[in-house]
């Protein structure tokens, strides 16, 4: 019995302009080690086929993730894992299904907290970002009255501020597989700010990527002293996109970390 306990179910969400491919590394040792894994496609994502323009809000865009983790019996919990952007995700789906998530995940991703508006961290992100630091990165108006912003990165800042340490192939992989996206700030801004009963309340562990330049170390560090974490592990050698640079050590990782909340 207590060998099934181990046996978890890790819900992998992906970050901006990319979707559920860009776990096919990890997704299979994860598997190998005996859990069952699902790597969704967010709204207008990967495989899913509408368009980041057809798709106003956050929590739209977080569906996909939103009607899995519902149509989930009221006694199973899983590992929420989230990357990047997908961190608004992650709180999204935390803040609505606490009690069926054991603990998430933060994998260099965006984390907000329950003082400010859901949008507070990727502000701060955006003030101390300069323009060039986009490398040519593609931002766009979009609906009805030109509140959403959609974001489509270039191969420059794909490159040498995301996959610099990334094989060349799993670079071109992403190349091939970019969507445009959008990090929702004018609608997150408007919604009312995370609770500490419900988001606050599900155990949080943070993955730190030390030679991230999209998200930059110093950055994931504030965020954790923002709004603390119950674990922190850390990633020598690891650029923004972990599950390229290093799938094994984040695979042993996401198991060391579900196996301390059973």
């Amino acid at each position: 019995m207590s060998e099934n306990k181990k046996k978890q179910h890790f819900v992998l969400v992906h970050g901006s302009c990319h979707g559920g491919w860009c776990w096919y590394k990890v997704k299979p040792l994860l598997q190998a080690a005996g859990h069952q894994v699902t790597a969704v496609n967010l709204s207008a994502s990967g495989i899913d086929t509408r368009s980041i323009t057809d798709i106003s809000t956050c929590e739209q865009y977080s569906e996909p993730l939103l009607n899995l983790l519902e149509s989930l019996p009221n006694d199973e919990k899983v590992v929420l894992v989230g990357h990047s952007f997908g961190g608004l995700s992650l709180a999204i789906a935390m803040d609505k299904f606490p009690d069926k998530i054991s603990v998430s995940v933060f994998l260099s991703a965006f984390m907000p907290d329950t003082k400010h508006s859901p949008s507070f961290v990727l502000e701060k992100f955006g003030s101390n970002m300069a323009q060039e630091a986009w490398m040519g990165t593609e931002f766009k108006p979009y609906g009805a009255d030109n509140s959403g912003l959609s974001m489509f990165f270039s191969s420059e800042f794909m490159k040498f501020g995301l996959y610099q340490l990334s094989p060349v192939e799993d670079l071109e992989l992403g190349l091939l597989l970019k969507r445009p996206g959008s990090l929702f700030v004018s609608d997150l801004s408007k919604m009312k700010n995370f609770s500490d009963k419900r988001y606050g309340h599900v155990p949080r562990a943070y993955i730190v990527c030390k030679e991230d330049k999209g998200i930059p170390e110093a950055f994931q560090r504030w965020m954790i002293d923002n709004f603390p974490v119950n674990v922190v592990m850390e990633m020598e050698d690891t650029d923004h996109m972990a599950m390229f640079c290093k799938p094994q050590q984040l695979c042993d990782h996401f198991m060391e970390i579900a196996d301390k909340f059973v």
